[in-house]
C-alpha cells in the first residue's frame, strides 16, 4: 500500500481505511475501490488528507500531482455527503445486527434438535415407540418447512459444543439428504421416509467401541466390527413397529457403493435403492468435512471434488452432479478470497443469487463476535476463489471458524 492524497482520488482507486477501524469510517469496507465522487467528498468532510491506495487493484490511475500556484478547487459542501453515508453505515449496522440474531435463533433451533436426536437415540431400546414418534416429528417439521416453499437457504451454525457425536452427524446428513431430496422433488412420502432413515443411518454405530470408530487403521477384525454397525442399525429399529422398507433400506444400504464394493450385501447400480444412494452421498460429504479427527476435515469444495473425482465410481454419478448443484458454487463453510483482497467464510447461501452468499468477513480489528456479515449484493465485491484453511494463518482460521465443524441449518425460502 502506498500513501496519496486525497485530492488525488477520483473513482477507480483502490483505497484502504484499515488503520481508523469498520466504526470509524461511513463506509461499508474498510478496503475498497471508489466508485463514486461522492465518495471522495466524504473523505474530504471527514478532515482525511491522505489515505492508502493499492494500484494493483486499482481501476484507475490517481489523478496528476497539482502543479505548484495551481488554483485549488473549491470545495463543496451542498452535498453533505457524509452525512448521508453514515446514516447508509447506521442501517447496515442494524442489518448485520439483524443477520446475526437470525444466525443465533438458527443455532438455538440446531441445539434443540440435537437435544432432540439425542434423546431419541438413548431411548430406543428402551423405549422404541416413543423414539419413533420423537424422529417422526423431527423429520416431519423439516420436510413440511422445505415442501412449502420455492427453495432452501442452508446456514452455517455454531454449536457450543466440540464434540459433534453421533446426533451432529445425524443432523447434517438428514438436512443434506432432503435438500437433495428436494432437488429431485421427491414426493412428501419420499421425503418422509429419506428424512427418517437418514436420521437413523448411524444409530448401530452405538455399540461399537469409540476406538475402532476413530481408528482410520483399522486391523481386519477392528474392520469387520465397524461394519457390524449396519446390522446392530437394524437390530435398534427391530421394535418400531410399522416402520416402513424404504426407512430400513437407507439404514440397511447406506455404506453399499454404486460399483459393487460396499457393505453388507455389495449391492451395486440401481439395485441399491435410491433413498439410500442420496443418504450414501450425503454421509460420505459430512464424514469428509467433519471427521472424528479435525486435522484430517476437508474444506467443503475439497469434500465435494473428492467424491467426484476420486470416488466417483462408489455413487450414482447423476445424484453427485445434483448434490453439488443443491450446495451451490460454495457451499456454506468455505473460504473464500474476495476482490478487495479481503479472506471470508461463507455462512448461508443465496439461492437466488448462488454467486453472492452472505460472507463473514476477517477483520483482527473486530472482536469476532461482532465480525461483519456482508451480503454480496450489497457491495461492489465478488469472489474470486475457494481458499483451503491450510493456506492461511491459523489466527484467520480461528476467527472464522472457531469450532472447526461444519453443522447446517436448512430452511426453506419463497423466492
Amino acid at each position: 500500500m502506498l500513501q496519496i492524497r486525497v485530492d488525488r482520488l477520483r473513482p477507480g482507486v483502490f483505497i484502504s481505511l484499515s488503520s481508523l477501524g469498520w466504526m470509524g469510517h461511513p463506509f461499508l469496507l474498510n478496503r475498497f475501490c471508489l466508485s463514486n465522487e461522492k465518495q471522495i467528498q466524504a473523505l474530504r468532510e471527514m478532515g482525511i488528507t491522505a489515505v492508502e491506495w493499492d494500484p494493483a487493484r486499482s481501476t484507475a490511475e490517481p489523478l496528476p500531482e497539482r502543479t505548484a500556484g495551481a488554483p485549488v478547487a473549491e470545495q463543496d459542501f451542498s452535498s453533505a455527503a457524509l452525512a448521508g453515508m453514515q446514516n447508509e453505515k447506521r442501517v447496515r449496522i442494524e442489518r448485520v445486527r439483524e443477520q446475526r440474531e437470525g444466525l443465533a435463533r438458527r443455532e438455538r433451533l440446531f441445539e434443540q434438535q440435537a437435544i432432540a436426536a439425542g434423546d431419541i437415540f438413548r431411548s430406543l431400546l428402551g423405549r422404541p415407540q416413543d423414539a419413533q414418534r420423537q424422529a417422526k416429528a423431527l423429520v416431519g417439521t423439516l420436510v413440511e418447512n422445505l415442501l412449502g416453499t420455492d427453495s432452501m437457504v442452508i446456514h452455517l451454525v455454531s454449536e457450543k459444543s466440540r464434540e459433534g457425536g453421533l446426533a451432529f452427524h445425524a443432523l447434517n446428513v438428514m438436512a443434506l439428504s432432503l435438500m437433495l431430496g428436494k432437488t429431485l422433488r421427491l414426493s412428501e412420502e419420499e421425503m418422509r421416509h429419506l428424512g427418517l432413515g437418514a436420521l437413523l443411518h448411524d444409530v448401530g454405530k452405538q455399540e461399537i467401541p469409540p476406538r475402532i470408530l476413530r481408528n482410520t487403521r483399522r486391523s481386519g477384525p477392528e474392520e469387520e466390527f465397524y461394519r457390524a454397525h449396519v446390522g446392530y442399525g437394524i437390530k435398534a429399529i427391530s421394535s418400531m413397529k410399522d416402520l416402513p422398507v424404504a426407512v430400513r433400506n437407507v439404514i440397511a444400504c447406506h455404506h453399499e457403493f454404486f460399483d459393487g464394493s460396499g457393505f453388507p450385501n455389495r449391492l451395486a447400480g440401481e439395485k441399491i435403492p435410491r433413498l439410500a444412494r442420496i443418504a450414501a452421498i450425503a454421509n460420505r460429504y459430512d464424514n469428509l468435512c467433519n471427521p472424528f479427527d479435525l486435522r484430517d476435515a476437508k474444506a467443503p469444495a475439497e469434500a465435494l471434488r473428492q467424491i467426484f473425482r476420486a470416488e466417483s465410481a462408489h455413487y450414482d454419478g447423476q445424484l453427485v452432479q445434483l448434490f453439488i448443484r443443491t450446495l451451490g458454487v460454495y457451499p456454506p463453510g468455505t473460504f473464500v478470497s474476495l476482490s478487495n483482497g479481503g479472506v471470508g467464510m461463507v455462512v448461508e447461501t443465496n439461492p437466488a443469487a448462488l454467486l453472492h452468499p452472505l460472507v463473514m468477513l476477517h477483520d483482527p480489528d473486530i472482536p469476532r463476535a461482532e465480525a461483519l456479515l456482508l451480503d454480496l449484493r450489497d457491495a461492489d465485491l465478488k469472489v474470486e476463489s475457494a481458499l483451503s484453511p491450510a493456506t492461511l494463518p491459523v489466527e484467520t482460521v480461528e476467527y472464522l471458524a472457531p469450532r472447526g465443524r461444519l453443522d447446517y441449518y436448512v430452511e426453506g425460502s419463497k423466492n
